[in-house]
């Protein structure tokens, strides 16, 4: 059974383990412009980025799966 959806598990674990890892560069960039005293601006252009950078991933996901299912 294992080996009939190795191919799932390995896209959903790879999936899971780069949505952990924004999620620990968030963190890592919300401790760095706190403790850097960043002005207001420049703490929305930093989220910003790091937002695109995540809508990116998604929409890269989304379209991946749209094309596979060959709709």
């Amino acid at each position: 059974m294992l080996s009939e959806h190795f191919e799932l598990i390995e896209t959903l674990g790879t999936n899971f383990a780069i949505a952990i890892l924004f999620l620990l560069i968030g963190l890592a960039i919300r401790d760095v412009l706190k403790k850097a005293e960043v002005p207001k601006f420049g703490q929305w252009f930093v989220w910003l980025v790091l937002f695109l950078g995540c809508a990116g991933f998604i929409a890269k996901g989304i379209i991946q799966a749209f094309f596979e299912s060959g709709i």
